[in-house]
């Protein structure tokens, strides 16, 4: 596949080291030569030096035969992103994408607007961070989680503490101690310090292991018994910055949270806030880095705690004070993706990072129209796909144990109907079934062609 990204920043850099893992032709635009030089020295990447919503310029890079064009220049350079990627869709390229920084432009009627000027995807990685933030703070237990078919399937991520009755308990054992005849959940992997498994049933569980788990929405209270988790509910949220990020958390949770309280190192950012956002809402000016200023703004009597400022090091220690200090629940937005097992290891309960986020967005665009959505789980270099199944596919010949599945993915459940099951080995798919996958980056492709 020929993929053009225009942007070598943060979010752009990580898409072409990721994309050019997958053997596709890449070429990236940047102005900034430095940033390409920086980027072609580890990445199999063509480059190309200039604006890249000027014609001259795509056409230069290829955009007339390009099958994804993706606009992700840094935020401040939205309108370069929308032009150049209209630009792109009608020179040629198949698909075009691009990062925007506006709310009202992913409104419904917006959104048909660009998809009329030739944009297939507009995503603001910001607000999609947001949101995952909100759904962690009403599922507490899990480090990340996410749902398919509106919940009818649910993915957990679980940290195993020193206390939990997991540790150095095969899987096998496990499944059977926790595991009724209708088998309510599965656990589809294990990430261990840097390193991702595909459990067998002789894998034994160790202290700190992420361990994910899909499961039947009757089987989550269960899983969390057997863990030693449970969920607390978040009537006070504490929030450090009050970028788009943390005003963004703070609006959607406005009728769901007693008391929110955001703490802004900006004094005009502060008074911006404080008109904008709900009665319940506290903005207070002031360095949130000091842990006696947390203090003094009471965060002892907090329930859960966001860290969302532009520094990755203030996000993960200010969650390191906040949890020594009592609270129960923190959340880092990490944007050094190898700093985020390095949060995780220091006590950070969740890490939230827009690359990633962001990533999966895009890289479903690289793979069959029948991927409904596709999710990078941060502490993994691993992914998380929902595919529909088409008639005919190789899925469907006959039982999965029985098909050649790649060995380094795992078919965690299935929807059928209005019915939800966890798939195992006699398990066969059918047509217009929908199927979670659960697959380590090398065996994605490969999974894809099961579902052509």
């Amino acid at each position: 596949m020929k993929i053009i990204i225009a942007g070598a920043g943060e979010v752009g850099s990580h898409l072409a080291k990721m994309l050019s893992n997958e053997a596709n032709d890449l070429t990236i635009i940047d102005s900034d030569q430095g940033r390409l030089d920086a980027l072609s020295e580890n990445t199999d990447v063509v480059t190309v030096t200039g604006n890249p919503s000027s014609i001259k310029v795509l056409k230069e890079a290829g955009v007339e035969d390009a099958d994804l064009f993706i606009a992700v220049n840094p935020s401040t350079s939205q309108d370069v992103n929308i032009v150049s990627a209209m630009l792109a869709k009608k020179l040629g390229s198949k698909k075009a994408t691009a990062r925007v920084n506006y709310e009202e432009y992913l409104s419904y009627e917006n959104k048909y607007l660009f998809t009329e000027m030739g944009i297939d995807l507009l995503f603001y990685p910001e607000k999609i961070a947001a949101g995952e933030i909100v759904d962690l703070l009403k599922r507490t237990a899990s480090t990340e989680a996410m749902d398919f078919a509106r919940g009818k399937l649910q993915m957990a991520v679980f940290k195993l503490e020193e206390d939990s009755p997991m540790i150095d308990m095969r899987l096998i054992d496990f499944v059977g101690v926790a595991t009724p005849a209708d088998l309510p959940f599965r656990v589809v992997a294990i990430a261990r310090n840097s390193e991702t498994l595909i459990p067998s049933v002789d894998t034994k569980f160790k202290y700190h292991d992420l361990v994910f788990i899909i499961s039947k929405r009757e089987g989550i209270d269960q899983i969390m018994k057997y863990i030693g988790k449970s969920n607390i509910e978040v009537d006070k949220l504490m929030i450090l910055g009050g970028g788009p990020i943390g005003e963004m958390v703070a609006r959607q949770l406005t009728r769901q949270i007693d008391s929110i309280k955001i703490i802004e190192l900006k004094k005009d950012r502060c008074v911006e806030l404080s008109e904008k956002l709900g009665s319940n809402v506290t903005v207070v000016n002031g360095d949130g880095r000091n842990s006696d200023m947390l203090l003094e703004e009471g965060i002892k009597n907090y329930d859960a705690f966001v860290a969302v400022t532009s520094n990755t090091e203030t996000n993960i220690l200010a969650c390191v004070a906040a949890k020594k200090l009592g609270v129960s629940r923190t959340i880092a937005e990490v944007e050094n993706i190898e700093y985020i097992r390095l949060a995780e290891e220091m006590g950070v309960d969740a890490v939230i990072n827009k690359k990633l986020i962001t990533a999966g967005r895009i890289f479903k665009f690289t793979l069959s129209s029948k991927v409904r959505f596709i999710k990078y789980m941060s502490g993994t270099n691993a992914e998380v796909l929902e595919y529909i199944v088409s008639p005919g596919s190789w899925i469907t010949k006959g039982k999965l144990k029985d098909i050649g599945f790649p060995k380094n993915a795992i078919i965690g459940g299935v929807i059928r109907g209005n019915e939800a099951f966890i798939a195992v080995g006699d398990t066969e798919i059918r047509a217009y079934d929908r199927v979670a996958v659960f697959a380590l980056p090398q065996a994605v492709k490969e999974v894809d062609k099961f579902f052509r």
